[in-house]
């Protein structure tokens, strides 16, 4: 058999197939239906949609976010276990961590804060942070009688201290 030479049909078969590809995959169908093209002259044909803007952007989001924690974690073997409560030395990495995690949300619009990188957040603090106890009593509000008393109990001071006032000045003898 002798070489066939090449003519345009080649072309046209390539772009009917790239076609049947996209129709077959769903990305070329808007969910009208075909058949009423021919019947109304005002309708146009089918436009390529994609659907799939929202869950491509989910998954790189969640491609990026698996590289900022791997990142973090790399940045966290530098860290020994007795400084890793200390904020001076791990505020760097916790930073770039929830820079990272912030600025893709922000750049791909997908929002922020949201559940993945608050799992990232929660895994990074389970993981390094967990032990770190406050070196400094914490102070709680007192119980909420307490709490009354020590509001009410000046409030209702003033006006005695008030009736008090008046009633020595009512002496009518001047002071020096």
């Amino acid at each position: 058999m002798a070489p066939r030479a090449q003519t345009g049909s080649g072309r046209l078969s390539r772009g009917l197939l790239l076609l049947w590809a996209l129709l077959g995959t769903g990305l070329c169908h808007v969910g009208a239906e075909a058949e009423g093209f021919s019947q109304d002259a005002r309708t146009s044909p089918p436009v390529a949609v994609f659907n799939w803007t929202a869950q491509l952007v989910e998954e790189t989001y969640t491609n990026i976010t698996q590289k900022c924690w791997e990142f973090f974690v790399d940045l966290m073997r530098n860290v020994t276990a007795s400084e890793l409560c200390e904020w001076k030395v791990i505020s760097r990495p916790y930073s770039l961590l929830q820079a990272c995690l912030e600025g893709w949300a922000d750049h791909l619009r997908y929002g922020y804060p949201n559940a993945l990188a608050e799992q990232y957040i929660f895994q990074s603090h389970h993981r390094y942070f967990h032990n770190c106890t406050l070196e400094h009593q914490v102070y709680f509000d007192p119980p909420e009688d307490v709490l009354l008393a020590m509001i009410i109990a000046p409030i209702c001071l003033i006006p005695f201290l008030v009736t008090l006032v008046i009633w020595r000045s009512k002496d009518g003898k001047a002071q020096p």
